[in-house]
């Protein structure tokens, strides 16, 4: 008998097989934001028979993995508030003073989303040199790859933006569909969690005469990264630091993760320093196992580890920008983007990134579809004549948000692991058509 692992044709356990190959591909896929969670515990391809799995708090998204069969389409997470209290001195009686805990639950919300790819009929398959059924499975996984990354970034963004063209596979939020496919509600940034440039510095998110107060020359550079590390150590309950498996020095010297859009990267990129900050990122790889978060177009600098995201989350001139003007609640206000940037500026978003700041929930698909979150399926109709693949997850995410308390009677709405940083880019010529 062949030691050789296989799996026949017309095998129950086919359809298993290859849904736990295409869930462990996506979670390996090679993508920044894929890179800000820590891996699943060992195991994942056969898991069956694990009930719940979740990946570490310690990275900017947590993942849950619910393979229970009729507990529902929602996930819960739970947050145990912040504890204050002064120490008892002495000879003094300790008995019940006790400090209380409160703990939180927010639930997030999984569905299905599929992506199916036509593979053609008998006649195409037998004119084209290509053969459809051999390239359909890569072209399913890079869409439903994108789709996650996209997903990703607008949840923690807290917009979608106006930034459109075919590459993106989560539609702007005047589509229709928009609300299903972003499945759980996209939440402008908290109060305490909304910045905007400000020269060389960043201030809370202001508005003059309707308008973001933002200058075309409010951009991103050395200094205003210097001033998120100051706000980060200034305030209270910043954004949990992230810790990143196997870095010896996470402890002694935090980090935080600057996510920014292409363009904010370019113009970070012509400091003249800029060589030196990715030699310093170069540096804590080594620290760290050369975990893939230091690799590729990343920059160190101040304890901001400095990322470049797949897609802009962009704001044009006239664009409707929502943010919450008080801490207490989450009603949204419209602001517009000031119309003096015309045609050749827009506003882009960064975001600085702590632990959990994003939540991820898999739910397991039926049996007859592998029994796993992410699934696959190959269809012939019309008597065989046409064929569609497909590929599909039960997933869900959303930004993780607190109502924390600050230690004085109130409490403050929190996005708990990111700020949202709102700084001026110059556009390319023709952007806008």
């Amino acid at each position: 008998m062949s030691g050789k692992t296989s799996v026949g044709a017309g095998s129950p356990n086919a359809m298993f097989v290859q849904a736990a190959g295409l869930f462990a591909q996506s979670m390996q896929r090679n993508s920044t934001l894929n890179k800000l969670s820590a891996p699943f515990p060992k195991g994942e391809a056969g898991a069956a028979s694990v009930v719940r799995k979740q990946t570490s708090a310690d990275m900017p998204i947590v993942k849950a993995q619910d393979l229970g069969k009729g507990t529902g389409d929602e996930v819960e997470f739970h947050f145990l508030q912040p504890v204050g209290a002064y120490p008892i001195m002495g000879r003094q009686k300790a008995e019940g003073k006790g400090t209380g805990m409160s703990l939180d639950k927010y639930r997030l919300r999984v569905d299905q989303a599929r992506f199916p790819v036509d593979l053609g009929d008998t006649m195409s398959r037998v004119r084209s040199p290509v053969e459809f059924r051999r390239i359909g499975r890569p072209v399913a996984q890079s869409l439903m790859d994108a789709y996650q990354d996209q997903l990703t970034l607008v949840h923690m963004a807290g917009a979608r933006g106006f930034h459109d063209n075919m590459e993106w596979r989560v539609p702007t939020e005047a589509h229709a569909e928009f609300d299903a496919i972003t499945i759980n509600e996209v939440k402008a940034p908290t109060k305490n969690r909304h910045f905007v440039a400000d020269g060389d510095a960043i201030k809370p998110f202001a508005v003059s005469g309707g308008e973001i107060d933002l200058a075309t020359t409010d951009s991103l550079n050395m200094d205003v990264v210097d001033s998120i590390r100051t706000v980060i150590e200034s305030i209270a309950l910043p954004p949990p630091a992230v810790k990143i498996p196997g870095d010896i020095v996470a402890d002694d010297s935090p980090l935080r993760c600057l996510l920014v859009s292409p363009a904010q990267y370019h113009q970070f990129s012509q400091d003249p320093n800029f060589r030196q900050f990715q030699a310093n990122a170069l540096a804590r790889a080594s620290k760290a196992k050369s975990h893939p978060l230091f690799l590729g177009e990343v920059g160190l600098w101040n304890g901001v580890l400095i990322c470049k995201m797949p897609k802009p989350i962009r704001f044009y001139a006239g664009n409707e920008i929502k943010y919450c003007d008080s801490h207490t609640s989450e009603t949204e206000t419209g602001v517009l983007v000031p119309a003096s940037f015309g045609t050749t500026h827009a506003v882009d978003r960064a975001l600085l990134l702590g632990g959990q700041a994003l939540a991820q929930a898999f739910a397991a698909a039926p049996d007859k579809k592998g029994g796993m979150p992410f699934f696959w399926s190959e269809e012939e109709f019309d008597h065989g004549d046409k064929m569609e693949l497909l590929i599909g997850a039960i997933q869900g995410m959303a930004k993780v948000r607190w109502k924390v308390d600050q230690g004085n009677g109130q409490k403050h709405f929190t996005d708990h692991g990111v700020i949202a940083i709102d700084t001026a880019v110059p556009l390319m010529a023709g952007e806008l058509g």
